[in-house]
């Protein structure tokens, strides 16, 4: 198995993305934390795991909460005495032109992505750097390296999470710690499916037309990716051996930007 006996904690792992990691991280070999501010879908999530033969434990976290995140990191760490994977997961989006921005709704969003994984990140190193090992894997996304209307703090956000992975990649490299981000493009996930009618209304035009014009008009076959094409990625990164692989940023969309 790719994670034997390593501990990973992945936030927004209630559902979605982080649900589809974390079940893939335990059936690795991995004991896995999963985090969350929903507490139904953080039980759902380590439930799952465990019917499976896994092993997993449920953490309500709130990412935006400095102490939340603080504490839960440090429960990891009591409970399985290391922390070897950390996955800044957690996401939310919000959908308006930017003249129309409300600038709550732009500092919620980049809480949550950036001032989260910031968080998350800080935890985990302080305890990586004592062991002089570990990864820290940010959930990036093709528009941490292009931009699309109506999601200018998600887009942002998702940049800046570029350069926090490179900053993570060349201070961590001494403690043995390497960082990487994974760039999905779209993913049907209940975030995605939610965006689908709110672009319909705001571009004027079909959902049908969303998804084919709009979310897969640059993929070389009209796909959106899955949710194993994400954890499968996650996994090797997490098992790569060595810092000749870190500071990257790994697309994984159906050609939607090819670097």
């Amino acid at each position: 198995m790719l994670l034997d006996k390593q501990t990973a904690l992945i936030t927004g792992a209630g559902r979605g993305i982080g649900r589809a990691l974390a079940e893939r991280f335990a059936r690795e070999g991995a004991r896995v934390a999963v985090a969350d501010l929903d507490k139904a879908s953080t039980s759902e999530t380590v439930a799952r795991i465990c019917s499976a033969g896994g092993n997993a434990i449920a953490l309500h976290m709130d990412v935006t909460d400095e102490a939340s995140v603080e504490a839960g990191v440090q429960s990891v760490v009591d409970r399985w005495g290391r922390l070897d994977v950390a996955i800044a997961n957690a996401g939310v989006q919000h959908i308006d032109p930017i003249h129309k921005l409300a600038y709550a709704d732009w500092q919620r969003v980049l809480d949550v992505h950036l001032n989260g994984a910031f968080l998350l990140t800080r935890a985990a190193l302080q305890h990586m750097y004592e062991s002089r090992s570990g990864t820290i894997l940010f959930m990036g996304s093709v528009h941490s390296l292009e931009a699309s209307p109506l999601k200018s703090p998600y887009v942002a956000a998702k940049h800046a999470l570029l350069g926090l992975c490179r900053a993570v990649a060349r201070e961590g490299a001494e403690y043995g710690v390497r960082s990487n981000i994974i760039c999905p493009g779209y993913v049907r996930t209940p975030l995605v499916e939610q965006q689908i009618p709110q672009q319909a209304i705001e571009l004027g035009i079909s959902e049908a037309a969303v998804v084919s014009d709009v979310m897969l008009r640059n993929t070389v076959d009209g796909q959106f990716t899955s949710l194993e094409d994400v954890a499968e990625l996650a996994a090797q990164l997490a098992a790569f051996p060595s810092a000749a692989l870190t500071g990257q940023s790994v697309v994984v969309s159906h050609g939607w930007h090819m670097q």
